[in-house]
């Protein structure tokens, strides 16, 4: 029997509906994230306490974190749907061979099979840095 090399009309629209709906969560995510920050700016702002200092900017280094998370994490869902577009989804960047549907269901925008994922703990250079937003949502 010959191995599938690539995901069916119907079964792209799956994933393609998939990421549009997490990438609309991501980014409603990102405006919050954004709300929150410049409140936290402007609260401090407001008035000068130095015991309230180290905590807001505590607070403030964390959600620039996030932000910074959550924009690799739309970044990593467009580019999912830039594949979809031209005909690579789902195909391992490290074994070309096809991602299973049930590891696409869990982190759509992955490149990787679990199989290249447990080469790349063992030997980190596989894979360059540009997935670790995969390990961090799934």
């Amino acid at each position: 029997m010959e191995e599938k090399t690539h995901y069916s009309a119907e079964e792209l629209q799956e994933f393609k509906d998939l990421i549009l709906e997490k990438l609309e969560n991501a980014k409603a995510e990102y405006k919050s994230l954004q709300e929150s920050l410049k409140e936290t700016t402007e609260n401090a702002a407001d008035g000068y306490n130095i015991t309230e200092y180290g905590t807001d900017t505590q607070e403030k280094e964390q959600l620039e974190l996030f932000l910074m998370r959550q924009a690799k994490f739309i970044d990593s869902l467009e580019r999912a749907l830039k594949r979809i577009e031209n005909g690579t989804y789902g195909r391992c960047k490290v074994t070309g061979k096809l991602i299973p549907k049930e590891r696409l269901r869990a982190v759509p925008h992955t490149e990787i099979s679990i199989e290249a994922k447990l080469a790349q703990k063992k030997n980190p250079t596989i894979i360059s840095s540009q997935d670790t937003t995969e390990e961090t949502e799934e």
